[in-house]
């Protein structure tokens, strides 16, 4: 009984992982100069953990940059770059402004950046000091990490309920 308790201990621990959401930055536009990010973005809600999916052709590109970055359009200071096609970037570990741009010749000064506000998973509120500061800087993944990731929530949620009940029985 006590290896039961502790393993559904262990489940409701990582059960918040289960919780963390894609986003697929544009939608079915991807990342590209046809799609207004900042009314994209005010349909979401990004939070701790989730992870935005840039998907783009070899004419784009995504760079991580600070508020001023975003705000001139200035790459030169990138926090990250990519340019693989199809990016996959797990947000912050705690709330913090993420900025993002194409650092493509105009791309950025005609609409193609995206500006977030990551929020805490538990309250929904607080802002960070942006990214780049300490652990609060987005992380990425490999391609095709989202979805065995999102597999694996999905598992761990099917082992929280079936060793919930056990639990409940045993009990």
């Amino acid at each position: 009984m006590a290896v039961a308790a502790t393993i559904f201990q262990f489940l409701l621990l990582a059960s918040p992982l289960a919780f963390a959401k894609e986003h697929i930055v544009g939608g079915s536009n991807g990342w590209s100069q046809s799609v207004d990010y900042s009314s994209w973005a005010s349909g979401e809600t990004f939070n701790v953990g989730d992870t935005l999916v840039f998907n783009y052709d070899g004419s784009h590109g995504v760079d991580i940059v600070t508020k001023d970055g975003y705000d001139n359009c200035n790459t030169a200071n990138a926090i990250k770059s990519f340019s693989d096609g199809s990016t996959t970037i797990t947000l912050a570990s705690s709330p913090v402004d993420v900025y993002f741009v194409c650092p493509k010749l105009n791309h950025c000064a005609t609409g193609m950046k995206l500006a977030i506000k990551v929020q805490g998973t538990s309250s929904g509120s607080g802002s960070g000091s942006g990214p780049g500061s300490g652990s609060t800087a987005p992380t990425t993944k490999p391609n095709g990490a989202s979805g065995v990731f999102g597999a694996m929530s999905k598992m761990v949620v099917g082992f929280s309920v079936v060793f919930g009940a056990l639990f409940a029985f045993l009990v």
